[in-house]
């Protein structure tokens, strides 16, 4: 089973690259299969990992960055991959 796990964050006013910077020094390990970074309006930071594990797998997860580099708590969600038919 694929799963995904979704990290998403608002760097506090003007912070936006230090919060890109921040998140692309974090390490995972294991490292997962796949991952991705974003980046979008409002200083927003969004990292994607994926894993070749069950839906309730205990795995790595991104730390949440410093407090007074973010606007507010860190948002997570985790997905399952899914077959279209």
């Amino acid at each position: 089973m694929t799963v995904a796990l979704m990290w998403e964050a608002r760097a506090a006013d003007g912070r936006g690259a230090e919060l890109l910077a921040w998140v692309r020094r974090q390490d995972l390990a294991p490292a997962p299969l796949r991952r991705e970074t974003f980046r979008a309006p409002q200083d927003r930071v969004l990292v994607i990992t994926w894993w070749d594990a069950p839906y309730d797998a205990a795995l790595p997860e991104l730390p949440d960055p410093p407090a007074e580099s973010v606007t507010r708590a860190v948002h997570r969600w985790r997905f399952e991959a899914v077959t279209d038919h």
